[in-house]
């Protein structure tokens, strides 16, 4: 290296350096052998590789170099021999020719070179070329990798042999890892790939073969354990070979450890001819022997299998398939012995049970989705699908409905739900529901009608809401089959030879038990508060909308609450009435009776009930009730104007307290006029009534109706006195024995000429006080017949544990002449109501034909009840030989209006 010729001082001591550095320079380092240097020796004298890592050196104490290199200063690293020439006079300074040039180390300060003897401004900036750094190794990744392959293999060979013993895992992963990084990772991989098919083919699925003769069970419990045995030898395998796995297979296309393990399984084993097929039906052979109860099946061992073909991927492929085949012909056998043995009840709960178990198993060893998807329609499809017409056949139905199997009819409709085929049922459910309820109403006595329909409509009620799910067709069946057989009439003597509707009549003098009992008169079987023996427990609600708790018997439930309820569900069954005016009849007769008898068991329900009516049929129904209630209203002021009167007369001797009920003739039920002996003092009383009554309203006519009158007397007997609650026909016969003695006789005839009744009144009147359960009178001879010869003695032995007794009156019980004569009115009525319906359509269409007519005319009449059709063709020719209508000359059956 040249000096600077301005610097001898510095030239001598560079000459001094440099002659210093030829005799040692062998033991100045260069930057190669001090790179080279910094490699560390192989652990335990074993070869190292370039791209192996290097077990990291004890950390040294802060400021103390590592005892196995040598420090050296800044001076001894980078000097330069004066030797080394400036290339080409370019200021580039090679280090690779010898040692590089002494010199004092240098700085650069502000663009110039700062030394230890000065700054020479001359130089400039010199450039460093380092070449040939990396030293050139003789290392052979062939022969590594060959020696890294045998120990692997010989470490495979041990643990396809289920052993672990003399393998050092961590060593053998380092080897892979040192063979990928030298890019041998294919032919590892290769390798590997071979060596785990040669034993998986020579080691497992030639033994099993070698089994091929045994039964399918033995054959899938070997495959099941080489599986085993197989995914925890790759476990070991997948462990040491993880660099390989993450390194190479994850980014190719190639398959990673986790997927090549069942992918070879599956290739070798499971695909074989010999295997496949046993080991499928071995699977199903266990789902056999759960079938059938047979001692046969292994849970475990099942759902072991179930997992190897879910993970060798041919559960779609293999197993669903076959298990579906073979579960189709077992459930097509068994339905169709179980339909012929087994009766519907039996058959279906036999199939929920199946239907239950197939689905128990999907869900204990987790059988694909799909599977149970498959299943569960398959199932269906045989159990009911192809058998809907045997199990929705009348008689079968009929026999749970007429047992009241509640639990047998919510199965079967559960059943049929599955497949949205409940509404099947419908034809069956209206039939029974519609010969049921007619052999109620055409029962014989008709007594209880009511009590069995109310019980029909609850129970089916409660079968359509628990039992059927509140199926909207089924309901729509069990309303039409009421209003069907609610509305069939037939001539019979129950309606006096009329085609009136029996059950309208019923109705009404249910409501009218109601009404004058009370609770005390609602059947055991229709209460609220109790679970009826009929329908079973059921939850009632009131008119509140709470419900009412049932299954307590000595739950307190309030005597007007329970009489709603009950008047709520009479007018369910009035609903379905189309001849109202039955009803209407039957219901304005008795409400009379109750109004002018004072005998309703509530005020309140009464107008509850009218309320109910008016809601239902409109206000023109209910017009004349709701004017005999303000007849009883203005009877009640009238009577106080009258006694306010008399009190006001001077001189006034108080006679016989008299009660009077003004009615309006029109709005009341029509009462026949029985002549009647009445007492003097009576007929005083009634005489000066009349006479207040007429001062004050001029132009009215009072009719007495003495029939429906009643009256409290007192009689003294031999065992005391008492008060008694008879009717006015009773008390005037009861007058005729005042004074007399005990063994004083009045004849029948006597009897009758002084009261003036009518022989058939006075024999009902005598019958009611003589051979009722209470009699005042004792008859001669004994009986419960009357006779003209009979005679009558006041009953010396009467007593009564209360001092106000009321003896049975007739007038609260209608009679057969009064029921006949109620129904030949009531069909009279709807006659004329049909004539009138006949004229209103003649007038409005002037000429319409005979088939039209009569449907407008039974459309008309439909809410007062409906005409046969022969009996509106009568009225049609009354009208015509009334001259309102005519028939057209050629017409082929047409009317014309006469105006």
């Amino acid at each position: 290296m040249k000096s600077s010729p301005h610097d001898a001082g510095a030239d001598r001591k560079r000459k001094r350096a440099s002659r210093h550095d030829s005799n040692d320079s062998a033991k100045q380092p260069t930057l190669q052998s001090l790179f080279a240097g910094q490699q560390k020796p192989h652990v335990n004298g074993a070869p190292t590789s370039p791209t192996s890592k290097r077990p990291k050196p004890d950390i040294p104490q802060p400021c103390t170099p590592p005892k196995h290199s040598k420090v050296l200063a800044t001076r001894e690293m980078y000097t330069f021999s004066s030797r080394s020439p400036i290339a080409n006079g370019n200021g580039v300074i090679d280090l690779t020719n010898g040692s590089p040039p002494t010199s004092p180390q240098a700085r650069r300060v502000n663009g110039a070179v700062k030394s230890r003897t000065g700054i020479n401004s001359h130089t400039g900036a010199k450039k460093l070329v380092v070449k040939n750094l990396k030293t050139n190794t003789q290392w052979d990744s062939k022969a590594y990798l060959e020696k890294i392959w045998g120990q692997l293999d010989e470490a495979l060979a041990t643990i396809f042999k289920d052993r672990h013993d003399g393998v050092s895992k961590e060593d053998l992963y380092r080897g892979v890892e040192n063979v990928c990084r030298q890019g041998g990772a294919s032919t590892l991989f290769s390798r590997l790939e071979k060596r785990c098919k040669d034993h998986v083919n020579r080691d497992m699925r030639v033994p099993l073969c070698e089994k091929g003769s045994e039964d399918s069970i033995a054959i899938l419990k070997g495959v099941l354990g080489e599986w085993s045995r197989w995914k925890e030898q790759m476990v070991t395998i997948r462990a040491i070979f993880f660099f390989l796995d993450r390194s190479y297979l994850l980014p190719s296309s190639k398959p990673t450890l986790s997927e090549f393990t069942p992918q070879l399984f599956r290739e070798v084993v499971f695909n074989d001819q010999v295997l496949k097929d046993p080991t499928i039906e071995g699977a199903c052979a266990l789902v056999a022997a759960d079938r059938t109860q047979s001692l046969g099946f292994n849970q475990e061992l099942f759902k072991q299998a179930v997992d190897m073909f879910h993970e060798l991927s041919t559960y779609t492929a293999t197993f669903e398939p076959r298990f579906l085949a073979l579960t189709q012909d077992y459930i097509a056998t068994l339905s169709d012995e179980m339909i012929v043995e087994k009766s519907v009840p039996g058959y279906v709960a036999l199939a929920d049970q199946t239907i239950a178990k197939e689905m128990a198993r999907c869900e204990n060893f987790a059988l694909d989705t799909s599977t149970r998807r498959d299943l569960l329609a398959l199932l269906e499809d045989h159990l009911i699908q192809l058998k809907d017409t045997d199990l929705t056949e009348y008689e079968a139905l009929a026999s749970m409905l007429d047992n009241n199997a509640t639990a047998d009819v919510k199965a079967l409709y559960a059943l049929l739900a599955r497949r949205r085929l409940g509404s099947q049922l419908k034809d069956a459910f209206e039939k029974w529901v519609n010969e049921t309820g007619t052999g109620i109403i055409f029962a014989d006595p008709a007594d209880d009608m009511i009590v069995h329909l109310l019980s029909l409509k609850r129970r089916m009620d409660f079968t359509w809401q628990t039992c059927f799910d509140r199926n909207e067709q089924l309901g729509h069946a069990l309303r039409e089959s009421f209003a069907v057989f609610m509305n069939k009439t037939k001539k019979s003597d129950a309606t006096w030879g009329t085609d009136n509707s029996k059950v309208g009549e019923m109705i009404a003098k249910y409501v009218d038990q109601l009404l004058r009992g009370g609770m005390k008169a609602i059947p055991e079987v229709l209460t609220a508060r109790r679970a009826s023996s009929i329908t079973g427990p059921r939850p009632v609600v009131t008119s509140s909308g709470q419900p009412l708790e049932e299954d307590n018997e000595d739950a307190d439930v309030d005597e007007d609450e329970e009489i709603n309820i009950q008047l709520d569900q009479v007018l369910d069954l009035f609903r379905f009435v189309q001849g109202k005016a039955v009803f209407e009849g039957f219901y304005k007769k008795d409400l009379a009776r109750r109004l002018l008898m004072g005998r309703s068991a509530s005020a309140d329900a009464e107008r509850s009930m009218l309320a109910r009516l008016k809601t239902e049929c409109g206000s023109g129904f209910t017009q004349n009730l709701e004017q005999m209630f303000k007849d009883i209203e203005l009877g009640r002021e009238e009577m106080q104007s009258y006694k306010d009167r008399l009190g006001d007369r001077i001189g006034y001797e108080k006679g016989v307290d008299i009660n009077v009920n003004v009615l309006s003739a029109a709005a009341w039920p029509t009462y026949p006029d029985i002549p009647v002996a009445v007492p003097p003092n009576i007929k005083r009383a009634i005489d000066d009534f009349e006479l207040h009554y007429k001062s004050k309203h001029s132009g009215r006519k009072l009719d007495w109706k003495h029939a429906l009158a009643h009256c409290q007397m007192r009689a003294s007997f031999g065992k005391g006195s008492k008060e008694l609650v008879v009717s006015s026909f009773q008390a005037i016969v009861l007058v005729l024995f005042n004074g007399l003695s005990y063994d004083e006789h009045l004849t029948y005839e006597y009897i009758m000429t002084q009261t003036g009744l009518p022989e058939q009144e006075i024999t009902r009147t005598l019958q009611s006080l003589a051979c009722a359960k209470l009699r005042p009178l004792t008859k001669h001879p004994r009986g419960r017949n009357i006779s003209p010869t009979d005679t009558f003695t006041v009953n010396s032995l009467f007593e009564h544990p209360k001092y106000r007794v009321k003896i049975n009156q007739v007038q609260l019980k209608e009679t057969k002449e009064e029921n006949k004569e109620t129904h030949i009115r009531v069909a009279e009525d709807r006659n004329f109501e049909c004539q009138a319906a006949i004229v209103r359509i003649m007038k409005s269409r002037k000429i319409i034909g005979h088939q039209e007519l009569v449907a407008e005319v039974i459309k008309a009449t439909v809410s007062r009840g409906v005409l046969g059709v022969g009996d509106i063709k009568r009225n049609v020719d009354r009208l015509i030989e009334k001259d309102y209508m005519e028939r057209e000359e050629g017409g082929q059956g047409r009317y014309s209006y006469i105006a």
